[in-house]
């Protein structure tokens, strides 16, 4: 067995290889390769290891220092951004205020580093030789991630360890320069792009892993397991972890599709859920480029999260709340995972574009309960109530789509203009130059755009090289000038 899994292992390697030529390679900003060695500790819920960097500068600038994230640093005591708003406390943290943290031990392959940024979450790995376009550095970072108590995407829940943004990564790079963001507790404040990895995890051997990678290799030792995983192009890479995983899965096409749960009683009925949505989705948009798709069920105080290859769902959810939390988070494979794109200063632009696509899928889907329009109707009636709200309360509501995520005064303001008016934008569009055009447009969109960041220039140039003439359309309702 140890044979035959050396030759899978080798076979999976050359493969991924040929991969990174053909694709990693070619991407705007070079290219990045992710080597994590890691082990969990549950006794004191820490993580610790090293990430091997590979980075090849792919901007037409100079550059002398690697930026890099370090997002669970927003969870310390005296952080000044926290990740998780007043509203959501109570359910996040469950078993009262809990603290976490990431400690680097090392930084080996840069002349020197420090820890900055606005609130001590950025590296800064200076180093020895400045990189030209072309040129490459492989720097390994010794780390230490402690993880809080909390139903959040860096974390221990009371079933699960939820590993979202647990490693130094490399800030995205915008503008031919690395773009550094705080943890803003509304919306998805990340910014990265696609790069390879492997994983090498060691866990009690009691653990289930549901993984952005494929899952190439296990080897038992006593007491602990080692998983090795590989995933390609993708743009970021997160984990969960249970003991008290079950999993069903089933294939579409080259796709493997998983669900990891431990409190469903219809877990077949999930399944097919993840299929179905899954499925439409490839037919609406374009076909899945990785080969696997896993959700899983875990403590969380939102209704969901996207990763590449990977979606949490609340543990919390009933089955309504759970269909259109999957098929949310399903829709993110497309537009967040495979189209990236500026979620700090557009938001929109994914979380709207997922949202709409999921009343689509309803759409097709009547058995789930859903119609196109009851969802439109309450996204309306939301965000008129918003509008009224706002105005008369502040005087006048901000109804711009197009902001920073720092300009959002609630998670309810953020909702109510990155998923209710863009599910608006998205319903007005369609009645305007029909579904099918529409379509044509979005499918042209994933093609042209995939592992990119796109911006909303993208995203309107896939509809005006389809024949639509909707720049004026797009900016009435992004710069908030569309009376609705």
């Amino acid at each position: 067995m140890k044979r035959i899994l050396g030759w899978i292992l080798i076979l999976v390697c050359t493969a991924w290889s040929a991969f990174v030529v053909s694709g990693c390679k070619n991407q705007e900003n070079g290219y990045t390769r992710y080597e994590i060695t890691a082990e969990y500790i549950p006794e004191n819920r820490t993580l610790t290891g090293t990430t091997k960097v590979t980075f090849e500068n792919g901007t037409d600038n100079e550059i002398s220092v690697l930026k890099f994230q370090l997002y669970p640093n927003a969870y310390r005591q005296d952080a000044l951004y926290s990740p998780i708003s007043t509203a959501y406390k109570a359910s996040a943290y469950y078993a009262g205020e809990s603290y976490g943290e990431m400690v680097i031990s090392s930084v080996h392959g840069s002349k020197n580093w420090e820890v900055l940024g606005e609130d001590e979450n950025i590296l800064y790995a200076y180093l020895e030789r400045s990189l030209f376009p072309g040129d490459k550095v492989v720097l390994d970072i010794g780390f230490m991630t402690k993880l809080a108590q909390v139903n959040h995407r860096t974390g221990v829940t009371e079933h699960t360890v939820n590993l979202g943004n647990f490693f130094p990564i490399l800030c995205g790079i915008k503008d031919g320069g690395f773009m550094e963001t705080v943890y803003y507790s509304d919306g998805d404040p990340f910014y990265s792009d696609c790069a390879e990895y492997k994983v090498t995890l060691t866990a009690p051997k009691e653990y289930v892993v549901a993984t952005t990678g494929e899952i190439v290799q296990e080897r038992s030792l006593e007491s602990k397991k080692v998983h090795t995983m590989y995933a390609m192009n993708v743009r970021d890479f997160a984990l969960v972890l249970s003991e008290n995983f079950r999993v069903t899965t089933t294939k579409h096409g080259d796709t493997t599709l998983a669900y990891y749960y431990y409190d469903d009683e219809t877990p077949t009925k999930t399944l097919d859920l993840i299929r179905e949505s899954f499925t439409f989705y490839e037919k609406t948009f374009g076909k899945y480029p990785y080969g696997n798709y896993a959700v899983a069920q875990t403590g969380f105080c939102y209704g969901g999260m996207e990763y590449p290859c990977l979606a949490f769902i609340s543990d919390g959810l009933d089955e309504g709340g759970k269909a259109r939390v999957v098929a949310h988070e399903t829709a993110h494979q497309w537009w967040y995972g495979v189209v990236g794109s500026d979620q700090i200063e557009n938001a929109w632009q994914d979380e709207g574009l997922a949202e709409y696509s999921t009343i689509m899928f309803f759409e097709e889907y009547e058995k789930y309960g859903f119609t196109r329009e009851n969802l439109v109707k309450e996204a309306v009636a939301e965000y008129r109530s918003f509008y009224d709200v706002y105005g008369s309360v502040l005087g006048r509501a901000d109804t711009r789509m197009t902001r920073n995520l720092k300009d959002f005064l609630s998670d309810y303001e953020y909702k109510c203009i990155s998923y209710d008016k863009a599910v608006i934008m998205w319903d007005t569009m369609r009645k305007s130059v029909g579904e099918q055009k529409m379509v044509s447009a979005l499918r042209k969109y994933y093609s042209r755009c995939q592992f990119k960041n796109a911006t909303a220039g993208d995203l309107i140039g896939s509809f005006e090289k389809t024949g639509l003439d909707v720049g004026g359309f797009f900016d009435s309702f992004l710069s908030g000038k569309a009376i609705l």
